[in-house]
Parts: C-alpha cells; sequence; structure tokens
C-alpha cells in the first residue's frame, strides 16, 4: 500500500510511520509533505501517486482544506485532527475516516481495514460542506463549578481552578488558593464541558489548568513530567503518545 503522509510536525510523522509499520501491513511511504503549497505541488506531478493519505487538518501554512481549491485527491483520505465532537459529526456525516491525536495504534489498525471499503464504495467528498461543519461556532464551555460547603452552595469560576484531580471514586477541584472542594462528575464527565485551550487532560487523575504549569521536563522513556505553581501529592507524568499534544497545547496562543 502506497501511503502519502500530510503531516508538518517531522516527530509526528516518525510516529505515524513507525505506528504504520507495527500494524502488519505491507507500507510503502511516498512521501512526507508539510505544507499546503508542497502538496499542491506534489499532487501536481503525482495524480495517482499512493493509495491512501493521512492528512491532519492545521498545517504549517493554513488549513489543508486549501489543497482541495487546486487539486481533488483520487486517494481516500484519512484526516488526522485534535478537534472535538462537532468536528467528529462532521467526518462521519461525510463518510471520511478520522483519528485523533495522539494516534492509538488499535484506532490506526481499524482505519486501514476501512480503507478498503472506502474505495469499494467509492464515495464522494464534499470537501467544502465538511469546512463548513469545522468552521461551525463553537461549542461553550463550562466557566464554573457548583459546590457545596455544608448546606451552603457557592461556585468556583474556571479561573481560579489549578487542576481537577480523581481520588479512588470521588473527584475533587483544587483552587490556586489551595483550597479542594468535592464534585458529583467524574474527570470523563468534566473534561469534555472545559475549554482544551485553558485545560488538558494529563493522565487519568489529573486535568490541568495552562496557568498551573511551572514547567515540563524530560523525564524517563520519552515521558515528561510536570511541575506545577502549587504543591501535588503525586509525580505527574505524561505519556509518551500525549507529549506531542501536550506540547503543542502548552504552546498555543
Amino acid at each position: 500500500m502506497n501511503i502519502l503522509i500530510i503531516e508538518d510536525e517531522v516527530l509526528a510523522q516518525r510516529e505515524l510511520i513507525e505506528m504504520l509499520h507495527q500494524t502488519g501491513t505491507e507500507i510503502n511511504i511516498v512521501s512526507c509533505l508539510k505544507s499546503v503549497s508542497d502538496s499542491i505541488d506534489w499532487f501536481t506531478t503525482n495524480e495517482n501517486g499512493c493509495d491512501l493519505i493521512f492528512m491532519d487538518i492545521e498545517l504549517a501554512d493554513g488549513q489543508c482544506f486549501q489543497i482541495f481549491s487546486d487539486i481533488t485527491p483520487k486517494a481516500p483520505i484519512i484526516f488526522l485532527t485534535a478537534y472535538h465532537e462537532y468536528a467528529i459529526q462532521a467526518f462521519k456525516l461525510n463518510s471520511i475516516d478520522y483519528l485523533l491525536k495522539p494516534v492509538d495504534q488499535k484506532n490506526l489498525k481499524g482505519a486501514l481495514q476501512k480503507h478498503e471499503m472506502l474505495i469499494q464504495k467509492k464515495q464522494t467528498i464534499s470537501m467544502q460542506e465538511l469546512q463548513v461543519l469545522l468552521q461551525s461556532p463553537q461549542k461553550e464551555y463550562k466557566d464554573r463549578f457548583t459546590i457545596k460547603i455544608g448546606d451552603v452552595f457557592r461556585y468556583v469560576h474556571t479561573s481560579e481552578i489549578a487542576y481537577f484531580f480523581s481520588d479512588a471514586k470521588y473527584t475533587y477541584l483544587v483552587t490556586y488558593k489551595k483550597d479542594k472542594f468535592l464534585l458529583d462528575p467524574s474527570l470523563n464527565e468534566i473534561e469534555v464541558k472545559l475549554n482544551p485551550k485553558m485545560f488538558f487532560r494529563v493522565s487519568r487523575k489529573y486535568i490541568i489548568n495552562i496557568d498551573a504549569v511551572e514547567k515540563a521536563s524530560k523525564f524517563f522513556n520519552s515521558r515528561l513530567k510536570l511541575k506545577l505553581k502549587l504543591p501535588v501529592d503525586d509525580d505527574i507524568l505524561i505519556s509518551r503518545v500525549k507529549v506531542i499534544q501536550f506540547l503543542d497545547w502548552m504552546g498555543n496562543d
């Protein structure tokens, strides 16, 4: 299978290639491109040069949709994206496969298995419709949480929250003033309600606020060790598969 990768992060390209080889599928990487302009140039001279395309949405010089204003790739496309629920729905409506970053090995193998189905059905991809859906109004995120202190209810604004964490079957929020409050929702329920630009799920146990991060340091086995601006009982370690996504999040304006 001849595969084209369009992804502007070199490390992400390498990790994807390694994971593709681990699926057991016989593959040949025809090229790795970083930008819209490079992609247009490549498709202009390689009209039938690949069987499958892995394409990141955000490229070095703009969104990948700019490619389709000049070129119509004939190969099935599997998008790589960090977009959330509304984008996922868009992909489903357009019968396009997608992989959320960081890419999971099991999902990658499933995507390769689906690509034959896309070819057999000869499905038509409406790029204009997909782009409109992806640029739909942003969902509204939760900006405060209700807490109970004795018989009194009050709220805590998300800007006051340094991190959320789980302990046994309980979920807590911790403020920058080091106040800790018990919450009813689970971390999974909380995560989807938070603005992803402000909060990041660093592990199964912790969701942190960007303003609470003091630094991230390299750690054993390609992981990162996180230090927050206020004391935390545990070592907060970011797994290798989440490192790229976390560093992108840290650098997001």
